[in-house]
C-alpha cells in the first residue's frame, strides 16, 4: 500500500539560516498493508527518495537526516525499513539522444540514539529492483490521476 507519495521537506541543522534544509520526492510503501501477498517480509517499509530538480540539497548528501526524519514522522522502526535512493533516467542532447540510465541504491545506516549515521550505499539487484520499480510505477500512476472535484 502506498502510504505517502509527495514532496517531503526536512529541517536542517542551521537554525535561522536553515542550513541543510531541503525537500525531495518521498514514496513510502507499507508492505504490511499489501493483502495480495500471503507472506511476511522482514523489512515491510520501503522508503524511496528522489532528489528534486532545483533543490539546494541532494538526497545523497542528507541521507541520514532524511532517514531519521522519515522514521520519526511515520513512526517506523529503522530495522524494519529498506531505504532506497532512486535517480530516474535522464535524457540530454539536442534531441534527447543521450541517456543516463536510472539508478537505484539501498542505503544502510548505523543507528545511534534514534539518528541515522554512517550511510553505506549498495546496488539493488533482481528481483528486489523489479519489485521497487513496480511500486515506483504505481506511485507515478497515482500521481497522474487528477484529484476528484469536491
Amino acid at each position: 500500500m502506498i502510504r505517502y507519495n509527495a514532496i517531503f521537506e526536512w529541517e536542517g541543522w542551521g537554525g535561522t539560516m536553515r542550513l541543510g534544509s531541503g525537500k525531495c520526492h518521498l514514496r513510502l510503501i507499507d508492505l504490511q498493508q499489501d493483502t495480495s501477498r500471503n507472506f511476511r517480509v522482514f523489512k515491510p517499509f520501503i522508503v524511496i527518495v528522489t532528489s528534486l530538480e532545483g533543490s539546494t540539497m541532494s538526497v545523497r548528501s542528507c541521507a541520514g537526516h532524511i532517514a531519521t526524519r522519515v522514521c520519526e514522522r511515520f513512526d517506523i522502526d529503522p530495522s524494519r525499513m529498506l531505504y532506497v535512493e532512486y535517480t530516474p533516467e535522464t535524457r540530454y542532447g539536442a534531441r534527447g539522444e543521450h541517456i543516463i540510465a536510472s539508478r537505484m541504491e539501498s542505503v544502510e545506516f548505523e543507528w545511534r540514539e534514534g539518528k541515522a549515521i554512517r550511510p553505506v550505499w549498495r546496488e539493488i539487484r533482481p528481483p528486489m529492483d523489479e519489485m521497487i520499480r513496480e511500486w515506483i510505477g504505481k506511485c507515478e500512476q497515482e500521481s497522474a490521476v487528477p484529484a476528484a472535484n469536491t
